[in-house]
């Protein structure tokens, strides 16, 4: 059985470096100025609200927060 999720594994993992190696090779237009602007702008945003969420769990965790509620 293990053998068998190996093989699958590594099978994934080939389609997938074939996949990404024929998307990368597919000739046509550069990306333009706006193109890379909107990619930096995204990829900023996307580092800004991983960061704001673990300190939100971060001080959640620390205060308390994520403890059951205690009944009396």
């Amino acid at each position: 059985m293990r053998t068998l999720l190996v093989i699958l594994l590594l099978g994934m993992l080939a389609a997938v470096g074939y996949f990404a190696y024929s998307a990368m090779s597919v000739e046509g237009e550069p990306l333009p100025t706006e193109g890379y602007v909107a990619l930096a702008l995204g990829a900023g945003f996307s580092i800004v609200v991983g960061i704001g969420l673990m300190m939100l769990l971060f001080f959640s965790s620390r205060r308390g927060y994520d403890e059951p509620p205690h009944f009396r």
